[in-house]
C-alpha cells in the first residue's frame, strides 16, 4: 500500500510515522509513505497556497492551482493502474470515517490524501479532483494532517502480516457486527480492592467466550 499525502506542514508527520506499527510497516515494505510539500508546487516568490474567498468573509481559502498542479504529479509518477487509486479530501462536510471504511480503502493499492487548511479548500477541488470526501467527526480542526495519520494507522494495522496476529484485527472493536471489545484485564488479578472477574481466572475457555461475548457493547 502506498499513501501519498499533501500537505503544506510536512514536519508534523515525521514522529508519528517513525514510532510503533508505522514504522515497523515502512521498515517491512508493507508500506511507502511520501509526503508533498504544496508549497513546492506554487509559481510565484511567496509561494502562496491561499487566498481571499469571493463573496467575502473571514479566513483564507486554498487555492485550487498548486492542489491541481501537486495531484497531477503525484498521479503521473503512479506505477499501478487509475482504478487501484483513490483521491481523498479531508474536509468537516466529508462522510464519516467508519472502520468500515478502513476495510475498503484497504483494497486500494494507493491513496492520496489532500489535506486542507484555514477556510477549506477551493469547491472546485471537491468538485472536479477527487473522489471522496472524509470527516473523521463532528468538531473542527486545524488542519486535515491529523485525518491523514488516522487514515494511514486505521488501513496499515489491516494490512496481512502488519500485526503479525491475525486475531487482534478479528477481535478487536467494530471489526465484527459493530460490536465494541469486551474488557481486558491483566496482572495482578487484585489491586487494592478492585478484583479481576473471577470467570476470567477459572481456566475455562468456554464461560470466559460467553462472558466476553455478554460483555461486548453493540
Amino acid at each position: 500500500m502506498k499513501f501519498d499525502i499533501v500537505t503544506i506542514f510536512p514536519g508534523i508527520f515525521d514522529s508519528y510515522f517513525s514510532e510503533s506499527i508505522i514504522k515497523r510497516a515502512k521498515n517491512g515494505n508493507f508500506i511507502d509513505i511520501k509526503i508533498h510539500n504544496l508549497r513546492d508546487f506554487t509559481h510565484d516568490n511567496h509561494k502562496t497556497i491561499d487566498d481571499t474567498p469571493y463573496g467575502g468573509g473571514a479566513g483564507m481559502v486554498m487555492k485550487i492551482e498548486p492542489i491541481y498542479d501537486c495531484l497531477k504529479y503525484v498521479e503521473s509518477n503512479l506505477k499501478i493502474q487509475k482504478s487501484k487509486t483513490r483521491i481523498i479530501l479531508f474536509s468537516a462536510k466529508g462522510k464519516r470515517y467508519t472502520q468500515e471504511d478502513a476495510k475498503r480503502l484497504s483494497h486500494y493499492e494507493n491513496l492520496i490524501l489532500l489535506c486542507g487548511r484555514y477556510e477549506g479548500v477551493d469547491e472546485r477541488v471537491a468538485e472536479n479532483l477527487i473522489d471522496e470526501e472524509v470527516s473523521i467527526g463532528d468538531f473542527v480542526l486545524t488542519g486535515g494532517e491529523i485525518p491523514a495519520m488516522v487514515i494511514v494507522d486505521s488501513i496499515t494495522r489491516l494490512i496481512p502480516g502488519v500485526l503479525g496476529n491475525v486475531q487482534s484485527i478479528e477481535i478487536e472493536s467494530h471489526s465484527s457486527e459493530g460490536y465494541l471489545e469486551y474488557p481486558q484485564y491483566t496482572k495482578p488479578d487484585k489491586f487494592m480492592d478492585w478484583k479481576v472477574p473471577e470467570v476470567l481466572l477459572s481456566g475455562d475457555h468456554e464461560k470466559i467466550a460467553q462472558w466476553r461475548k455478554d460483555n461486548s457493547k453493540k
